[in-house]
């Protein structure tokens, strides 16, 4: 049972998260290059700021029941080193000046230009979000989760905390030390961090295509055991059938092109066991929650997403039944969804 200084201690680390990070999005706004200009209609459908505020808070308060409830922890890094993250800020206010830079100019094929040499897709080569390097550099890993933490004013960790909910209790199900996990798309490894964190005997697997992100994980997950990380796309996974006992796949699929998408739940239920479940998060999609479509509508506008616009309108229930996985529960985090499904039986 959580006392109640663990609970005041949440409650004041999150309300200063989400202070600083909404100040960063609000900088970034003003520094940033004008956005079309929105008509009288379109104005009007915009959610204000309050709302989307009220939103987050219901995100936090639901991210402490959870820990309350003992379905997860509290996050380690709740109170972060203040240097460290005014380092970070530095980093980031740098760093945008050339995002604008590539914004203004529509500077987002540098990374296909500079790299052309590497045996990566074609799809993978871009300036996702115009940021410097795509993601194939260490300054691109170390920078990330905090460009990510801005975009959802100080959000995205409670967000992704709710999939550890389905997750943990899969685990319980089938006992840790006999279970394996894949994290598909693992990025810089913050989301298995979390994973180990609750579940520190569990042998879990990352697989992504950034080497340089990988290296992060690798540094993210140094405090642990049992865990290995593979360089390989989504959609030709270097593992056999039936490996393994649960897979998470957290905001990579509004990154890949329908095509690709497909092809990646298909190895996805390839690589399941029968008995298995996908944990699976991303964007919202149109009408998930009718209040924030036109901020979806918008976002590609604001953001270099090349595919997102045709993720909003993919059907990923039947994406995922075609590859005989069925969707036992769908829910919303804030701007996330979350599906939970199983292996056709």
């Amino acid at each position: 049972m959580a006392t109640l200084l663990e609970k005041l201690s949440y409650r004041v680390s999150q309300q200063l998260r989400a202070g600083w990070f909404s100040s960063h999005y609000a900088a970034t706004a003003r520094l940033s290059p004008p956005s079309r200009p929105k008509t009288n209609s379109e104005k009007q459908k915009f959610p204000d700021t309050k709302a989307i505020v009220k939103d987050l808070k219901r995100l936090f308060a639901r991210d402490w029941t959870n820990i309350e409830a003992g379905l997860y922890q509290a996050p380690e890094d709740q109170w972060p080193n203040p240097l460290a993250v005014l380092r970070q800020s530095t980093r980031y206010f740098r760093d945008l000046k050339k995002v604008n830079q590539r914004k203004y100019n529509g500077g987002v094929q540098e990374v296909a230009k500079t790299n052309s040499t590497m045996r990566l897709p074609d799809y993978y080569l871009q300036n996702f979000h115009y940021q410097s390097d795509g993601y194939l550099s260490a300054e691109s890993a170390q920078l990330y989760d905090y460009q990510v933490e801005v975009l959802f004013t100080g959000g995205a960790d409670a967000m992704r905390r709710q999939a550890l909910v389905p997750i943990n209790s899969a685990i319980r199900q089938k006992g840790m030390r006999n279970c394996r996990l894949l994290d598909v798309g693992c990025g810089t490894g913050r989301f298995l961090k979390s994973i180990k964190q609750n579940s520190p005997r569990l042998n879990v697997s990352g697989l992504d295509l950034s080497r340089p992100y990988l290296d992060k994980a690798q540094s993210n997950l140094a405090p642990w055991s049992r865990h290995s990380l593979v360089q390989s796309a989504a959609e030709s996974m270097p593992f056999a059938d039936d490996t393994f006992d649960v897979i998470s796949c957290v905001y990579l699929f509004h990154e890949l092109p329908r095509p690709v998408r497909y092809l990646a739940a298909a190895e996805m239920s390839r690589v399941l066991k029968p008995d298995g479940v996908l944990v699976f998060m991303d964007s919202l999609q149109p009408d998930d929650f009718a209040p924030f479509n036109p901020l979806l509508e918008q976002f590609p506008q604001e953001a270099h997403e090349p595919y997102y616009a045709d993720y909003l309108k993919d059907d990923l229930h039947a994406l995922f039944a075609r590859n005989g996985l069925v969707t036992e529960v769908i829910d919303r985090a804030f701007f996330s969804r979350i599906m939970v499904l199983t292996p056709e039986l």
